[in-house]
C-alpha cells in the first residue's frame, strides 16, 4: 500500500548543499534559479567551496546536508580513504564527462605535441626537473585520466612524473606561475587556461573514457535514512534540473547564470565552450567534441550497477585503497542508491507539470 505525503508537511529546516565552481554544478545553481527546490518544498541554501576535500570534511561533520561531489567520494569516505570513516552514498548522477588535460606552453615551446613527445622531454630533462601535474583529487576521474594518458604513452606515473592534488579554481594560477606543467581538471578551468594563454588541451574526458560518471550527489547515510521524504525530494529537484540543462534551447540561461561571481564567476563566452563542446584545444586547434558534458540524456543520471563498477574500477586502480577486497558488490549497492533513485524520478516524472503546493511524495 502506497502512502501519499504532501510535500508542504515534510519541510523542517533550511538545507545547505554545496558545490565546487566548475561548469558541472549547473544543476544545483539551476534548480536554486528555477525556483525548483522550493517547488518541491524545499528550503536550500547554496554553499560555494573552493574544493573537493573541504566538500569531503563538510559532508562527514554535518556541515552541509548534501554536496555536488566527485563520484568516487561516497566510496572514499565510506571506506575512510584519506578521512575518519562514514557512510556516504549517493542516489543521483549530476553528469557524465566534462574534463580535459592541459598542459603548459613551456612545455609546448620544448617541443611537445602529444604524448610521445611528452615522454621523449621528460627523458631528456630527466636531470634537470621532475615535470609536476595537478589533479584535483586523489580520488578522481581526473587523478585516473591522467595517469590512463600516461600510460598509453610509456610515460610511468610513479616514476616519470610528479602528481599533486589542488583545488579547480588554483589550476590555472598555478600553471601560469610554473608550479604546474599541466593539469587534468574540470571546465572551465581548461577553456581559463585557453583564455589567459597559459596552456593548451591535449585530450578530454568524453574522447578519453567517454560516459564516466563524474558529479554525484553526496549525503551521509544517515541523512538519507532520517531526513528520507527531502532526500528524496533534493533527487527530484536535481533531476528537472539537469533535464533543463541537457537541453541546447536552454544552454544560454544556464551560462549566464553561472557566469555570476556567486556561482562560477567566469565569462559566458569561456563557460559556452564546456556547455557546448566547442572546444579552444589552443595554438589553432578548435574542434566540436560530441558530449562533452552530458547532464541528462542517456540514462545519465541513474547511479546504476555499470556506473558503480566503473568508479569502484577506478578506486582499486588508484593504488590507494589498502584493502581492495572491500571494494566489493555489498559495498556497491550500499553507496549506489538506484532505489532511491528510483522513488525521486517517480516524484519528478508525476510532479513535474505540478506546481510546489500540489506535489506529492509516494513511499511504497
Amino acid at each position: 500500500m502506497k502512502q501519499h505525503i504532501k510535500i508542504a508537511n515534510i519541510v523542517r529546516e533550511h538545507l545547505r548543499l554545496g558545490f565546487v565552481p566548475l561548469t558541472d554544478c549547473a544543476p544545483l545553481v539551476m534548480a536554486a534559479e528555477l525556483g525548483l527546490f522550493k517547488k518541491y518544498g524545499l528550503k536550500v541554501e547554496l554553499s560555494r567551496e573552493l574544493g573537493w576535500a573541504t566538500i569531503r570534511d563538510k559532508i562527514i561533520y554535518r556541515e552541509l546536508d548534501a554536496a555536488h561531489a566527485l563520484a568516487a567520494m561516497p566510496v572514499a569516505a565510506t571506506l575512510g580513504l584519506g578521512s575518519i570513516a562514514c557512510d556516504c552514498l549517493t542516489a543521483l548522477v549530476l553528469n557524465l564527462n566534462g574534463n580535459a588535460i592541459t598542459f603548459s606552453n613551456d612545455l609546448w615551446k620544448r617541443g611537445v605535441r602529444d604524448g610521445k613527445s611528452l615522454r621523449e622531454e621528460i627523458i631528456n630533462s630527466r636531470r634537470e626537473k621532475v615535470y609536476t601535474f595537478g589533479v584535483v583529487f586523489s580520488f578522481s576521474s581526473h587523478r585516473h585520466l591522467l595517469r590512463k594518458w600516461f600510460a598509453a604513452h610509456g610515460i610511468d606515473a610513479d616514476r616519470d612524473v610528479r602528481i599533486v592534488v589542488v583545488p579547480p579554481p588554483q589550476m590555472v594560477t598555478n600553471l601560469k606561475a610554473g608550479h604546474l606543467d599541466g593539469f587534468c581538471a574540470g571546465e572551465p578551468w581548461n577553456s581559463v587556461a585557453m583564455q589567459a594563454r597559459v596552456g593548451w588541451i591535449a585530450g578530454t574526458s568524453s574522447e578519453l573514457d567517454p560516459g564516466h560518471p563524474e558529479k554525484v550527489l553526496m549525503v551521509r547515510g544517515d541523512f538519507a535514512t532520517t531526513r528520507h521524504e527531502e532526500h528524496v525530494a533534493i533527487v527530484a529537484a536535481l533531476l528537472e534540473a539537469c533535464e533543463f540543462c541537457d537541453r541546447p534551447e536552454n544552454h544560454k540561461h544556464v551560462i549566464e547564470t553561472l557566469a555570476r561571481p556567486e556561482f562560477v564567476g567566469v565569462s559566458a563566452e569561456i563557460l559556452r565552450r564546456g556547455i557546448d563542446g566547442d572546444i579552444d584545444a589552443g595554438h589553432g586547434n578548435a574542434r566540436t567534441v560530441k558530449d562533452f558534458c552530458v547532464f541528462n540524456r542517456d540514462r545519465a543520471n541513474e547511479p546504476s550497477s555499470d556506473k558503480a563498477a566503473r568508479v569502484l574500477e577506478l578506486v582499486r586502480g588508484s593504488g590507494l585503497c589498502p584493502a581492495p577486497a572491500a571494494l566489493n558488490f555489498p559495498l556497491m549497492k550500499k553507496v549506489f542508491r538506484s532505489d532511491i533513485f528510483a522513488t525521486g524520478l517517480d516524484l519528478s516524472q508525476k510532479n513535474s507539470k505540478k506546481s510546489h503546493d500540489t506535489i506529492e511524495i509516494v513511499n511504497a
